[in-house]
């Protein structure tokens, strides 16, 4: 018995009844960016891996379990590259902004990446393959609150055109480079007598990255986190009132937030706003989250170039379609279909060219293939949706002629509501009546 091989754990296939979901979401996500001004880039699938070693950080659960690295073979002086499957979409836009000069174009640079696949080798979960696409937006080279609350405000704009509902966008600011080290002190100092009873990821982060103390899953940490300082109770001046500027552009867009004071980004280049978008529809679920990250292009040796971004998961996005039910738009189904009344060579070539030169005008066009009856070909058209059949016979053939059955007529009747055409005349007659329906 031969082996039958299947998709990798964590790996997908999206299927043709799938796609319908992908192309709306593409489209809407696409037109959505391109209404705020942003431009689409495409970045490489391998990067370096000391790119992503640097951006997340040596103890983030990213570097240390989750990519697919490997070294690359060697070149003739015996030297080789470790690379990596790109396991999010930021540092590759930075790394792209900064290689190709875009600093000495007018800033904020506006980008945004869509349906790009990334690779995380973590437990599949809801929504989250180990391969998984996004959606995402970087504004590059400004440091204005106006970008905060505009790149919130296009995610929500996106979500309500989706027709998501019951979206929850959970705001917080994390401090800047004044203010942060005073508050983790005070964080650590919290957690310092704490530690014994706290999960033993926990303890490398109180060490390594205290900030993500917080964003602990372990039900034995909830309480100590919920009773952990804040973050906006400890903000410096100027920070606060950046936090107070995105809040008020975000009440002029008429985006509903709430301030998340435990939400929090763990890797020192973030810095004052952070955001997540959550369905409370059914159970919360995390569609996607982003921030602000104003010290990262220094850590990739460019000069300090504020930036702030987010990346959206489209899988999790469609998981979120499908439980509220969403109704996509009437997919396009073909607006022609082809058949031959009898099974000969003569017929099915016509039926062949007469379907290239629909096609050729931009016309959907489908036919039937094989050697079907007249009654299964029917049965065809019939389920195709089409608007209309042409009807191929041997006789009106010979006369240079062809049969067009309007396939929205009432009843099963062939001969209802049928009209007779001339071969030369068949592309103005389906123009006229794609006018007359506009």
């Amino acid at each position: 018995m031969s082996e039958q091989f299947r998709a990798l754990q964590g790996f997908r296939d999206v299927l043709p009844d799938e796609q319908p979901y992908w192309q709306y979401v593409e489209a809407v996500a696409q037109e959505i960016a391109e209404l705020f001004g942003y431009h689409r880039i495409e970045t490489p699938l391998l990067e370096e891996t000391s790119l992503f070693r640097r951006t997340s950080g040596e103890s983030s659960d990213i570097v240390s379990k989750e990519m697919y690295s490997f070294d690359d073979r060697a070149d003739k002086e015996g030297r080789s590259q470790n690379l990596s499957l790109r396991p999010e979409g930021t540092a590759g836009v930075v790394r792209a902004y900064l290689e190709h000069g875009m600093s000495r174009l007018p800033q904020p640079v506006k980008l945004y990446y869509l349906s790009e696949p990334m690779f995380r080798r973590d437990r599949p979960q809801a929504g989250r393959y180990r391969e998984h696409h996004q959606f995402g937006c970087e504004a590059l080279g400004e440091n204005d609150p106006v970008l905060d609350a505009e790149m919130i405000a296009l995610l929500y704009q996106l979500y309500t055109r989706l027709g998501l509902k019951q979206i929850n966008v959970q705001l917080n600011s994390i401090g800047d480079q004044e203010s942060r080290p005073q508050y983790i002190e005070k964080l650590r100092e919290y957690y310092r007598p704490l530690l014994e009873e706290c999960c033993a990821d926990c303890k490398v982060r109180f060490e390594k990255n205290p900030l993500r103390l917080l964003d602990c899953k372990e039900p034995q940490d909830q309480a100590k986190i919920a009773s952990a300082p804040k973050t906006i109770d400890h903000l410096s001046e100027s920070a606060q009132q950046h936090f107070a500027a995105v809040r008020r552009y975000l009440d002029a867009y008429g985006v509903p937030y709430e301030i998340n004071p435990l939400l929090v980004r763990g890797l020192d280049y973030y810095s004052h706003t952070v955001f997540e978008f959550i369905s409370e529809f059914d159970s919360k679920l995390s569609i996607n989250g982003g921030g602000r990250y104003d010290g990262l292009a220094e850590l990739l040796g460019g000069a300090h170039v504020p930036g702030i971004g987010f990346g959206a998961g489209i899988e999790r996005i469609i998981l979120e379609m499908k439980r509220q039910g969403v109704e996509l738009p009437a997919e396009k189904k073909a607006q022609i279909f082809v058949v031959y009344f009898d099974r000969t060579e003569e017929l099915k070539d016509a039926a062949v060219q007469v379907t290239a030169r629909l096609r050729k005008a931009g016309l959907r066009t489908e036919m039937s293939y094989g050697d079907r009856s007249r009654k299964a070909q029917m049965k065809q058209a019939n389920n195709s949706q089409a608007e209309y059949a042409i009807l191929i016979i041997a006789d009106e053939l010979a006369n240079g002629v062809i049969t067009i059955k309007d396939m929205r007529a009432e009843g099963e009747d062939i001969d209802s509501k049928q009209a007779q055409v001339r071969l030369e005349e068949l592309e103005a007659y389906f123009q006229q009546r794609e006018h007359a329906t506009v």
